[in-house]
Parts: structure tokens; C-alpha cells; sequence
């Protein structure tokens, strides 16, 4: 697929690194010549220099002829506008980068006006993602597939855990649950019967959710207690979605931030929660607003440093839980090393959007794990596929991947060596990050 991206940015760059694994024919545009030549040095894609309008932009014979035309610019105006004349121009798709809150019926309007297939908005995936998240506090990373009715979750192997030392064959899953993934260091490991869980592993489990609910209390010392207060820095647009949502479920929050126009814009909205204007790396603020009283400390400015710097403040306060937003690639492996609980990445977020969309037909969801290095996929089996009508153990799927659960007539089951696949089946897949391709083939 020919894929042009306009905008050489974090978001631009993250959704360019990912489809160019994927053997599309990806140019990006941008009109900061430093920021292409990151791209160029990197990336096996065309750029290409554009500083005059976006209407001459399609002069260019190389942005003619665009199946696919991304808009992920700094400007929600632009990003729009992109998208309609990329339709004028014989595009097949366009998906705009659009941060602005809106009701349904006004994102409905907005995309069948300019011809929009898909709005990204990466700060409101961030914020609905770690409230996911804190409303199952047990989990390190989660997610659900099929509309709900399976559930993955990860969780790094502690010291007194019951599973510790023990190959797969000798521990004792409930009849909704499987082993979908490890990842120890940095590899991935599609474990089999003999593999033993060690200490640190970062094991993907996925199954049934009343299951997995039951299941993941096995890894607590205590019952999980549910989220009551939250301390937020950083008012921006993730901050601000998120407070409300949590606000929304009950817990009350004190949201601190040092610009006050932007603790104006949510404060109105809050019922149980505070926005407080100050300075979030002063320790004697945070005493004072009782930071250590916090069940979840989360740290969502734009500055990975900064976000990290905090999350230690906290820890050094007690505070029980800490989530970190990241933006740099390298810094999710070391949040989790210092003790942070939880690092979301938003380009990563939004970029799996595109990757689903990009997919197309089959594949309905793309969550991406380990900072992008793996995945799991939601594929429907087409008619005539060739994994489709012979059972998993005969199928002769590529090593890198695993079925690990699927849904057939509402029902979400958990796949064994004979177990036949049919059209129409919803089927969740881990797999490497760059293997897709190959996977992706038994299932069309």
C-alpha cells in the first residue's frame, strides 16, 4: 500500500517506523527539514521537504497517487483539511490526528464532512487506557478483545509468587486462562510445557475475564484495593481527560498543573476533584496536598525526565501505585526498572489505531506490547483461509505466533492442539512485531 504521512513528529515517526516493518511504500512530509533527516537517518521510507501550502502539496507526483494519506501535524484544522483534499485527490482512506474534545454525533459530523475514516486522538487513548488500567489495579497491562469477552493481562513474576520456579506443564491454569506470552530481557517467548517461570518475567495471560479476575489475585499479597484518591500533574489534554474520567467514576482527584488557564478549562466539570494551580515537583506542595494519602501518583507532563524525576518523588513518599506517560521508546524499559507500576506510551497507542486500520478487512484490533516489539492481533478467519477447517496442531503456523483465544456464537474459548478453526471465528494472536505479514496470511 502506497501510505503518505504528513507530519514527521513523534506520532508521525512511531506510525511510519511500524508500517514500514510492513513492506508498505510509506513517505512522510514535513516542512522541518531536522525533523526529516531524523526520519531519513532511520527509517526506510521516502521523505520529502514541503514548505508552501497544503494545497500545493498534491502537486508533488509522489503524494498523487496515495492509497492512504495520514495527517498527524501539531494543528487539528490542518490535519482536517489534509484529509479532505487527499479524498479530492483519489485517496482511498485518510486518518487525521485531531486532539479537540468532542460528543459523538459532533466526531460523526466532522468525519463524513472532510471524508475523515479515522480520528486519532493519542491523548484521549492515553487517559482511557490508564484508567482501564486503574480500575483493575492487579494488572500491569491490560486489555480486551472481542467486545469485551476476552481479556489479556501482564504482571511481572514477584519474588512469593505460587508459579515461580514451575514449568508451564506442573502449573495449574483455570480452564478460561492461558500462558499467551513471556517476555524476560528483551526476548519474546512463546512458552511451551517445560518453560519455568522466573523471577521478573513479564508473563501475558489471556482468557476468559471472570477467569482472569480470579486468577490474577494469585499475584497479590493482599486483595487489590479499589482506587479512591489520585494525584495528577499535569493539566494537559491526557490530564484532563483522565481527571474527568476518574472524577466520572468516583474517585476524587487533585489535578496540579502551574498554568492556570488550563486548570480552567476542567475545573468546572469536576464534581469530587480538585484542579490546584502549583508547581507539581515541589515536595512541600505535594506534602501539603497529602500526596502521600494517594492510592495511584500518575504523571502525565511532556517531559520523560520530568515524569520519571516525580514517580521517584512519589515512591519516596509512599505513594503505593505510580503511572508514568512516556514518549521515548527507551524509557518504558526503565520505568519499569526503578519501580514505576505502569508507563503508557500515546504514540503507541494511536499508532496500533492506524496499524488495525491499515490491516483492514480481517484484523479488527492491534494492541502492542513491550514498547512495540510484539503484538496481539484480533483477526476474524475468512472463508477458504488456510488455517480455517484443520486442526492448530496441523496448521503449520509460523513459530513467532500463538493462538491464544478466540470467539465462535458469542462464546469465548480457549484453543487447544486439535482444536478446528472456522470462518467467521474471532481470534486473538500474539505474535512479533514485523511477522504480522506472514501470520496475517493463514487468517485471510
Amino acid at each position: 500500500m502506497n501510505i503518505v504521512i504528513v507530519g514527521a513528529g513523534k506520532l508521525g515517526y512511531s506510525i511510519a517506523e511500524l508500517l514500514a516493518q510492513e513492506d508498505h511504500e510509506v513517505t512522510v512530509v514535513d516542512n522541518d527539514k531536522n525533523q526529516l533527516v531524523a526520519v531519513d537517518n532511520t527509517l526506510d521510507v521516502l521523505t520529502i521537504y514541503h514548505g508552501g501550502g497544503i494545497v500545493s502539496l498534491f502537486n508533488d507526483p509522489n503524494l498523487k497517487n496515495a492509497d492512504m494519506l495520514i495527517a498527524a501535524t501539531g494543528w487539528d484544522d490542518t490535519n482536517v483539511a489534509l484529509c479532505a483534499l487527499a479524498k479530492a485527490h483519489g485517496a482511498q482512506s485518510a486518518v487525521a490526528r485531531v486532539r479537540e474534545d468532542m460528543t459523538r454525533d459532533a466526531k460523526e459530523r466532522l468525519m463524513e464532512t472532510f471524508k475523515i475514516d479515522l480520528i486519532l486522538n493519542p491523548e484521549l487513548l492515553a487517559a482511557t487506557e490508564i484508567h482501564r488500567v486503574l480500575m483493575t489495579p492487579d494488572a500491569l497491562n491490560i486489555a480486551e478483545f472481542a467486545h469485551g469477552k476476552i481479556r489479556l493481562f501482564e504482571i511481572k513474576i514477584p519474588k512469593r509468587s505460587k508459579i515461580l520456579g514451575k514449568s508451564l506443564k506442573d502449573v495449574r491454569l483455570p480452564p478460561g486462562v492461558l500462558v499467551g506470552m513471556i517476555f524476560r530481557g528483551q526476548r519474546m517467548i512463546i512458552p511451551h510445557g517445560d518453560y519455568t517461570f522466573q523471577l521478573h518475567d513479564n508473563a501475558y495471560f489471556i482468557g476468559v475475564p471472570e477467569e482472569i479476575e480470579k486468577f490474577s489475585q494469585n499475584f497479590t499479597e493482599q486483595k487489590a484495593k479499589h482506587i479512591e484518591r489520585a494525584m495528577i500533574i499535569g493539566a494537559g489534554r491526557a490530564g484532563r481527560f483522565l481527571t474527568k474520567m476518574l472524577d466520572n467514576s468516583g474517585v476524587r482527584v487533585k489535578l496540579i498543573d502551574i498554568d492556570e488557564e488550563r486548570l480552567r478549562m476542567v475545573a468546572a466539570d469536576l464534581k469530587n476533584s480538585l484542579a490546584i494551580l502549583g508547581d507539581g515537583t515541589d515536595i512541600d506542595l505535594l506534602i501539603e496536598e497529602e500526596a502521600a494519602s494517594a492510592d495511584t501518583f500518575i504523571c502525565l507532563t511532556d517531559d520523560d525526565k520530568l515524569n520519571l524525576m516525580l514517580a521517584l518523588l512519589a515512591k519516596h513518599l509512599n505513594v503505593p501505585h505510580t503511572v508514568v506517560r512516556v514518549y521515548r521508546e527507551e524509557y518504558e524499559a526503565l520505568m519499569e526498572k526503578v519501580g514505576v507500576n505502569y508507563a503508557v506510551s500515546a504514540r503507541h497507542l494511536a499508532a496500533s489505531e492506524v496499524m488495525a486500520f491499515a490491516r483492514q478487512g480481517s484484523v479488527k484490533k492491534v494492541s502492542y506490547l513491550e514498547g512495540a516489539k510484539a503484538e496481539a492481533v484480533e483477526v476474524i478467519v475468512q472463508e477458504g483461509a488456510k488455517i480455517a477447517g484443520v486442526p492448530l496442531m496441523n496448521a503449520k503456523l509460523p513459530r513467532e505466533c500463538l493462538v491464544s483465544a478466540f470467539v465462535r456464537d458469542g462464546e469465548a474459548l480457549i484453543p487447544r492442539g486439535n482444536t478446528i478453526l472456522q470462518a467467521g471465528d474471532r481470534v486473538i494472536v500474539f505474535l512479533e512485531s514485523g511477522a504480522s505479514n506472514k501470520v496475517m496470511e493463514y487468517f485471510k
